[in-house]
């Protein structure tokens, strides 16, 4: 074959040993196909660097074959984890993702959903962070949109977890080793950082255990940082120290903000797991990586992009469906900072 001549999913299919329509169903994942097969015909784009040409079916059907994602804040692990999923998840389904954060301003919703509304984009996922700002739950007539995370709607598709109960069993986790005098980073008693969905329902969560097991939530042993990052979790845990209060366990409600609290109990001479336990949300990678390694919630990141792209490419595919919520199972995964 010349080094100019183009290849085409006729070449795929020969060097797979596969149907050309077989090549076409992994390349647009419109259908699914057998692991072996889709990994033979994966090693055939590899080996002959194929680069679909979606355009033209693009153009007969009216598509784009890009997907808008839009996370509040993409610097943090797990917003990085998570795109990072969403990508792979789309690019096996044949579509392009187009990528933008919306941070604590609706107006950048509005302006997606119009973007998809005038069909410059083809679907849109999205993560809002509180209920009052999302556009989602005004709009009468939605492009095609999931919804992941926290916030409560009955507009469109959404992938969910169950974040209350997530941190009530965190909660009861710590509180089983031992732990009563209990500090949260990410939420305060005095309502302070609980503007987001996800902080407020964590927040509930661990309330709830607290109270069950007859123990009452200093509150000055609950602080908000300024943003959900590593820095920001470190001021507040010094603030935190300052006040004097004696405490054994720390609920944070990130890995990234559990990685701040680390720092600052090391600074201070805090042992970790021996004085105080510490546990994070999300199963980042970092938190593998932590000294002591983190324990934390795993919501399965994976399977969570998986279903968001699936929901979202089955309605551009145009499904007609009452809106769906797919809530996703979680799991605590026990590391060293909370070792006996």
């Amino acid at each position: 074959m010349s080094s100019h001549a183009r290849v085409t999913m006729r070449d795929v299919a020969r060097v797979a040993g596969v149907s050309t329509k077989t090549v076409s169903n992994v390349v647009t994942g419109a259908f699914t196909v057998r692991p072996e097969t889709r990994e033979r015909v994966e090693a055939a784009i590899r080996e002959l660097d194929f680069v679909p040409n979606l355009s033209a079916r693009e153009l007969r059907n009216g598509r784009t074959g890009i997907i808008g994602v839009a996370l509040p804040d993409l610097d943090t692990a797990y917003s990085a984890e998570l795109l990072h999923l969403l990508v792979e998840s789309a690019h096996r389904r044949g579509f392009a993702v187009q990528i933008e954060e919306t941070a604590s301003r609706p107006e950048r919703e509005r302006e997606l959903i119009s973007r998809a509304q005038a069909h410059r984009v083809d679907g849109l996922i999205l993560n809002p962070i509180r209920l009052e700002d999302t556009v989602v739950t005004t709009l009468a007539h939605l492009p095609p949109v999931v919804v992941i995370g926290e916030v409560e709607q009955h507009a469109a598709d959404s992938a969910i977890v169950d974040n209350r109960a997530a941190a009530a069993e965190v909660a009861r986790f710590v509180i089983s080793r031992g732990a009563r005098r209990i500090a949260v980073m990410g939420g305060s008693a005095d309502g302070a950082g609980l503007r987001t969905a996800t902080s407020r329902i964590r927040f509930a969560g661990v309330t709830d255990a607290v109270a069950a097991a007859g123990i009452a939530l200093d509150p000055l042993l609950t602080v908000a940082p300024e943003t959900w990052h590593t820095a920001s979790a470190a001021e507040a845990m010094e603030r935190l120290i300052a006040r004097g209060r004696a405490f054994d366990a720390v609920i944070a409600f990130t890995d990234s903000l559990a990685l701040g609290v680390l720092s600052a109990l090391h600074r201070h001479g805090i042992r970790v797991p021996d004085d105080v336990l510490v546990t994070g949300f999300d199963n980042v990678e970092l938190s593998r990586f932590t000294t002591p390694s983190l324990t934390t919630v795993d919501f399965g990141l994976d399977r969570i992009a998986e279903s968001a792209v699936g929901m979202l490419v089955e309605r551009i595919e145009g499904v007609d469906l009452p809106p769906r919520a797919l809530a996703h199972p979680f799991r605590i995964i026990e590391r060293a900072s909370t070792a006996s």
